[in-house]
């Protein structure tokens, strides 16, 4: 009989903790377009409510065509994304595995790609608490073939959130950020140890490589919790995404400069982008950061829809490509820079940046971002190429985690969405 000492014990837990420790990952380079949302809203996060009758919807295109035996699982995790030391079976109701046997192959469209979808949770898999979960997909129901790994949330609301965004009061950042401030209604949950027991996660449109974690509330009254810490609250604003309509590859969309077909594949060829002026701000509607598969041809989204090449170009300022860091294409249509055709190649000959990335018909949302490495985590920032501003509409999101005293995972008590320009609350 093996024997584990603690610290064998810790190292383990750890090491098994740290592959997904960042999730939204994608391990096959075949499929492409994976989208993961409430059902209905394809512009929605996948959150659900703890025993409610809400449901998600998976997508995603296998380009190798055929049919393969797709499989999923779930995992609970904490706040911090690392694997919650519960039996599997203490938070799921159901089988460990669902086979995924929604798929179609595609039609009409030059590129052969399959089309596979799921409606989650599966009466034969419902989660059972609140929190955190990993959708993990593999094949042959073989959980070391992953395929790809996507984040979705489990809540039970509990708590009153209220959250508003406002003009820093620094004035080194007053033109350019966004400062936060939250508050929450405990008067009906008893919060003993907030330092202890809570966590917020905040979100600036969606993403969770610059999210701001708290911990340490900044006033403590009674019935409620303030947090609105001048230093440690503030996103920089960035500015309107960029947009590319590829909803159809008949009629062009205004940012295409050039097509060039073939009898198996469409390219595109996208107008050259520059860096945006420091303190030049113009508003238009953008989805910030996301994007939508539909067309304008009267035709299916999921397997009529067709694939295109598309190049991206940008100029940088007298030419010169930024000597720290690798230019990226920003945005959810990269997975926010973590697709490996989100790097740009600089060309010393014309001064310019170059990229193209496989697209599926839709309307896009996209920016520009520098990467770097710091303590072995990458980093992006959109400042240089893409400037700041105050005036910026974003969407910010609060999710707000509980453990109970001598509990074993962190609860998902309580989201909120808020708009900073019009400072609503979205849902």
């Amino acid at each position: 009989m093996i024997r584990f000492t603690p610290l064998l014990l810790f190292i383990a837990l750890l090491m098994a903790g740290f592959v997904y420790a960042q999730p939204d990952k994608v391990f096959a380079s075949h499929v492409k377009t994976i989208r993961l949302n409430r059902a209905g809203d394809p512009l929605s996060y996948p959150i659900i409510r703890l025993n409610s009758t809400d449901l998600l919807e998976l997508h995603f295109d296998d380009m190798d065509g055929g049919v393969k035996n797709y499989y999923y699982t779930i995992q609970l995790c904490n706040a911090d994304w690392l694997p919650a030391q519960l039996n599997y079976f203490d938070y799921v109701k159901g089988f460990s595995q669902v086979r995924i046997n929604n798929y179609k192959a595609s039609s009409i469209s030059l590129t052969r790609y399959t089309h596979y979808q799921a409606a989650m949770p599966d009466r034969n898999c419902q989660p059972t608490k609140s929190g955190n979960y990993l959708l993990k997909v593999f094949l042959d129901g073989d959980t070391s073939k992953l395929v790809f790994i996507k984040r979705m949330f489990v809540l039970d609301e509990k708590i009153n959130v209220g959250m508003q965004v406002t003009q820093p009061f620094n004035q080194q950042y007053f033109q350019t950020h966004h400062r936060m401030q939250i508050q929450l209604e405990t008067t009906n949950f008893d919060v003993r140890y907030p330092q202890q027991q809570l966590q917020l996660k905040i979100l600036q449109n969606f993403r969770w490589d610059h999210m701001i974690s708290l911990n340490q509330p900044t006033f403590i009254r009674q019935g409620s919790l303030q947090y609105n810490n001048e230093n440690t609250m503030l996103f920089a604003a960035g500015k309107e995404f960029r947009w590319l309509n590829l909803r159809s590859f008949r009629l062009l969309g205004d940012r295409i400069t050039k097509q060039q077909n073939t009898n198996t594949a469409f390219e595109l060829f996208v107008k050259e982008d520059q860096p945006r002026l420091p303190r030049q701000y113009f508003y238009y509607r953008d989805l910030n950061g996301l994007y939508v598969n539909e067309t304008i041809d009267n035709l299916n989204p999921f397997w009529n829809a067709d694939y295109a090449r598309v190049y991206f170009t940008f100029k940088p300022k007298d030419g010169l490509g930024y000597p720290k860091g690798d230019l990226v294409i920003f945005g959810q249509l990269s997975n926010y820079g973590d697709d490996p055709d989100a790097l740009m190649t600089f060309n010393a000959d014309k001064g310019i940046y170059e990229g193209s990335m496989l697209l599926k018909q839709g309307y896009y949302d996209y920016q520009y971002a520098i990467r770097t490495e710091e303590n072995g985590k990458k980093v992006y920032n959109s400042t240089i190429p893409e400037q700041d501003a105050w005036e910026t509409e974003n969407t910010y999101m609060v999710l707000v985690y509980y453990r109970e005293l001598g509990g074993r995972a962190d609860q998902l008590i309580a989201v909120r969405q808020i708009n900073s320009q019009f400072n609503r609350s979205l849902r």
